[in-house]
């Protein structure tokens, strides 16, 4: 966990996940002003759309930030890596899609380099290429996810166990006590998407962010698992239109095209539940405010450490009955 924060230059072992075309300025600067490491995801955004983002961050925090470059759905991965040197990032993600092409060339430029990964053979090739970090999610996470659907609890203790760098867990992670499972399991660190976007600094609709907190544990759903492209999304009037849809028989290309960022956006940011979607992990059914991001994560940590000692003093007074 120490190594982790001094490589990625912060001081909560707390990553923002990338959030493709809903990304933004104003959250990422607020977790790594909070002192995670706030990411902007590219999702299929142009590089000119990306590189507003990056100048705009940079106003509002002088702290480290990430890129994260979703390999398989941008169709601008070279160009957005030329963005990462010009404007000096140090940190990339490298999701949905195979890293190892891309990591000898932004080591180059001194460039840290984490890899998503979702199953032990992805986790060792990557680490075989030479990244320095790995993030483990299941399939509890949202968004875009792995055909395999191995769930965090089962996938992190494996991943550690077979490689020698440092990971992070992702899916289903949205409070203290997630963070100190994650650390009891192995990983350096945890990233979350979900529970960031209802705070009081991310920039996204409020019928999102209170269907959220108003979530039950059952409130999210995977589709696309009959074309091969997992998704996971919050239950609305679209997402169930999108279920009944492909039940009937969808294509890929009708797939693709009903969840295009285009959709992503009418959802996330102007609230068009009819004609949108919104991504949510399952960790939904646990989020009851909308703290700021600061107060979130200073709330994990401490939350995480009381959690940690509690669970060592009962341990304790077993042994002491043995």
């Amino acid at each position: 966990m120490i190594y982790v924060c001094k490589v990625l230059q912060i001081t909560l072992p707390i990553i923002q996940g990338g959030m493709g075309n809903i990304s933004n300025a104003k959250l990422t600067a607020a977790v790594s002003e909070a002192g995670g490491l706030g990411t902007i995801g590219c999702g299929t955004m142009t590089p000119d759309e990306v590189e507003k983002i990056i100048v705009e961050t940079k106003k509002l925090t002088n702290k480290n930030i990430a890129i994260n470059i979703a390999i398989s759905i941008s169709p601008y991965v070279t160009e957005l890596i030329n963005l990462v040197i010009k404007h000096n990032i140090s940190v990339v993600s490298l999701s949905a899609g195979n890293p190892v092409p891309y990591i000898p060339l932004l080591h180059e430029q001194g460039v840290t380099v984490i890899a998503l990964v979702a199953s032990v053979k992805h986790a060792l090739k990557a680490e075989e290429a030479g990244a320095d970090i790995l993030v483990a999610e299941g399939f509890e996470a949202a968004g875009v996810n792995s055909n395999l659907e191995l769930t965090t609890f089962t996938l992190l203790p494996q991943i550690v166990k077979n490689v020698n760098v440092p990971v992070i867990a992702a899916g289903g992670i949205g409070d203290g006590k997630g963070l100190a499972a994650a650390l009891t399991l192995g990983a350096s660190g945890v990233q979350m998407g979900t529970r960031l976007i209802a705070t009081k600094e991310a920039p996204f609709h409020d019928t999102y962010k209170h269907n959220l907190v108003n979530a039950s544990d059952t409130e999210t759903l995977l589709i696309g698992r009959s074309v091969g492209r997992l998704r996971r999304i919050l239950k609305t009037p679209y997402a169930m239109k999108l279920k009944d849809l492909e039940k009937a028989g969808m294509t890929l290309e009708q797939y693709s095209e009903m969840t295009s960022e285009q959709q992503h956006v009418l959802g996330a940011i102007e609230g068009d539940m009819e004609n949108g979607f919104v991504n949510s992990g399952q960790i939904a059914g646990l989020i009851e405010n909308i703290p700021t991001v600061k107060i979130l994560l200073d709330s994990m940590m401490e939350e995480a450490e009381n959690q940690l000692n509690k669970s060592i003093e009962e341990i304790k007074d077993i042994r002491k009955n043995e």
